[in-house]
C-alpha cells in the first residue's frame, strides 16, 4: 500500500513540474511575441513618419552622430 501511494505521488509531482514548465515557456514566448510586435510597429511607424527606409537610416545616423 505504501509503495503504491509513493509511486502515485511521484507521478503527480512529475506531471505538476511539466505543467509549470509548459506554463513558463508559454509565458516567455508570449512576452517575446508582444515585444517583437511592438518593435515591428515602432519601426513601421518610424519609416512612415520619416518618409521611407532610406530617410529613416539618414535620420538615425544623424541622431547617433549628433548632426
Amino acid at each position: 500500500m505504501t509503495a503504491a501511494t509513493t509511486k502515485t505521488r511521484v507521478q503527480a509531482n512529475v506531471n505538476t513540474q511539466a505543467e509549470i514548465s509548459r506554463g513558463a515557456i508559454i509565458s516567455l514566448a508570449s512576452a517575446g511575441a508582444v515585444v517583437g510586435i511592438w518593435a515591428f510597429a515602432s519601426l513601421a511607424t518610424a519609416m512612415v513618419m520619416t518618409g521611407g527606409p532610406i530617410a529613416l537610416t539618414k535620420a538615425w545616423f544623424g541622431a547617433v552622430m549628433g548632426i
